[in-house]
């Protein structure tokens, strides 16, 4: 039972006179039956949540009942802190504002100190070192595009350099692998798609609204998939890279190999993607075997070479 869902379920019952499981369920994306127990907790926890049936019914908190500040504790209230924080440094608004100081108005003021304190532990910030300028804007643009059903159009680059123009109903804000997707319904392609924000160009939010539509999730899990298609490959690195070497691998998959150098089994698939992370290693890194991919590599290396020397 995750407790960052039940503070989120008790802000949603505070901010919403009455709601259904169902609605809840889609909300959290998890079962009925999960929501249920969830507000099991809640009454255990001394909010009294009542359940009202019929049409028009669903949970809400008993009128003219007022939360205690104990009921969170300093670590709830420290993790709902870090949460926000670390949003925000991505996408600013009103909304989030107003849930921080809510969240805050919960602290009592002998424990401040300790619960800004714990808060202060972790400190995420995905905002780049560099890069795309206007992933920050475009950001707020989606933001605001999904909470009003705004269309967006906007110039999109695929992986091989190709441009087309798109309209967009968004559905979906994703983060994975430190970069941002928008989720939503390609009018253009007539299907769900994920795009990378750092491909697009000249956003716009439409004037026109649109009626959401069934949401299919974006398929984000892909370990299994990969497991299956990805072979190991030795390469000889120098200690330089190392560090960039461990995103991709565990330190049990390097073993020295002298002084400076060492040897790693580095996952790999037969594709432009992998290829171009090891090259990126520069004159770090050798590949060693197999013989197949080491052949490829070298023709790679060579075309680049060939650019230089005319």
């Amino acid at each position: 039972m995750k407790i960052d869902r039940l503070v989120s379920i008790i802000m949603v019952l505070l901010d919403t006179k009455r709601i259904g499981a169902q609605m809840l369920a889609e909300m959290f994306e998890v079962s009925p039956r999960t929501i249920y127990r969830d507000i099991d907790a809640i009454n255990m926890a001394g909010i009294p949540v009542r359940s009202i049936p019929g049409v028009g019914g669903g949970f809400e908190i008993m009128p003219n009942y007022k939360i205690e500040k104990s009921v969170f504790s300093t670590n709830d209230l420290s993790a709902i802190l870090m949460g926000l924080s670390s949003v925000s440094t991505m996408i600013r608004g009103e909304e989030l504002i107003h849930a921080l100081a809510k969240v805050k108005n919960f602290i009592p003021a002998d424990r401040a100190k300790d619960i800004e304190l714990k808060a202060n532990q972790i400190y995420v910030d995905m905002s780049p070192w560099m890069g795309n300028r206007n992933i920050r804007p475009y950001l707020e643009i989606v933001r605001t595009a999904l909470q009003e059903s705004k269309l967006l159009s906007f110039d999109y680059s695929d992986r091989y350099g190709n441009t087309s123009a798109r309209t967009v109903e968004p559905y979906q804000l994703v983060l994975k692998n430190s970069h941002w997707y928008v989720h939503g319904f390609c009018l253009t392609r007539d299907d769900f798609r994920l795009f990378k924000l750092s491909r697009i160009a000249e956003l716009h939010m439409q004037e026109g609204s649109f009626t959401p539509r069934d949401h299919q999730k974006p398929q984000l899990e892909f370990s299994d998939i990969l497991a299956t298609m990805q072979k190991r490959i030795k390469i000889r690195i120098h200690g330089s890279v190392m560090d960039r070497v461990l995103d991709y691998c565990a330190y049990e998959d390097v073993m020295p190999d002298g002084d400076e150098h060492y040897l790693v089994n580095f996952p790999f698939i037969e594709n432009e993607y992998y290829y171009h992370i090891i090259l990126g290693f520069g004159a770090a890194c050798e590949c060693v075997e197999p013989l197949s991919v080491r052949s490829e590599m070298k023709r790679r290396i060579d075309d680049m070479a060939a650019i230089y020397t005319r």
